[in-house]
């Protein structure tokens, strides 16, 4: 069953990176009023490796948007390294998820236009890091995520597996605190999503990146040291195997 909240406050217990405070968040579909979280709360430690499950509807991607900023709860507080988010001006938070947060989405997002060494190196660019500094970073990434010799290719030119992994490189550019997958395998083949998770899992495993996923995907289960369940947008359950 779901572990009982820790108290929270406005500063990080040890080494907790977000906390999720009692979240509700309700909307409108007509005239149907959806609550998709009821009182979600829920803390992740740094290296974490964190799968969010449930059937379609249970909240998981809600839960994924509120934690980065990309969605406002209707009630409770989501704070990151210990800021809450509410009390932050849209700039400042802009700015956290730009500078804290990675995002790897089941449909890539690149930009057409650019190449993939340019994807990857656009949040370095947006964060002013001088060209040297972004040269090494992406260079070293890239080889990282097995794209060596594609710098230059567009994502046209890329098969999707390719293009997720241009999009994990881009995530994780500029060392967030957390990086956000929401359904990262479900766009490709059975192959592509082993060779994906397995590289995740290492930069997970090496370089310290905190990963949550959002998942259907029973391989990405199979892979998380860390299964929290959502039905009706509540924990069900949250198993630890580490």
């Amino acid at each position: 069953m779901a572990e009982s909240a820790e108290k929270l406050s406005d500063e990080p217990a040890g080494d907790v990176i977000v906390e999720l405070d009692n979240i509700t968040k309700t909307y409108r579909q007509g005239k149907i009023e959806v609550h998709a979280l009821r009182g979600l709360s829920l803390q992740v430690r740094r290296g974490e490796f964190l799968a969010l499950t449930g059937p379609s509807g249970s909240g998981k991607t809600t839960a994924l948007n509120v934690i980065g900023a990309l969605d406002t709860p209707t009630s409770g507080r989501v704070l990151l390294e210990g800021k809450d988010l509410a009390k932050l001006s849209r700039g400042a938070q802009s700015r956290l998820r730009r500078d804290r947060i990675g995002f790897v989405f089941q449909a890539y997002n690149l930009i057409p236009v650019l190449s993939a060494y340019e994807n990857a190196e656009l949040v370095l660019r947006l964060q002013g890091v001088p060209a040297a500094e972004r040269a090494a970073r992406v260079g070293q990434l890239l080889r990282d995520v097995g794209l060596e010799g594609m710098e230059r290719r567009r994502p046209n030119e890329m098969s999707g597996g390719q293009q997720q992994r241009v999009a994990i490189a881009r995530a994780i550019a500029s060392n967030p605190a957390v990086t956000l997958a929401d359904e990262p395998t479900a766009n490709v083949d059975s192959t592509t999503a082993e060779l994906l998770l397995g590289l995740m899992e290492k930069l997970n495993r090496e370089r310290g990146v905190t990963f949550i996923f959002s998942t259907h995907d029973p391989r990405v289960m199979a892979r998380a040291r860390r299964i929290v369940h959502l039905v009706d947008g509540k924990i069900e359950s949250d198993e630890r195997r580490d």
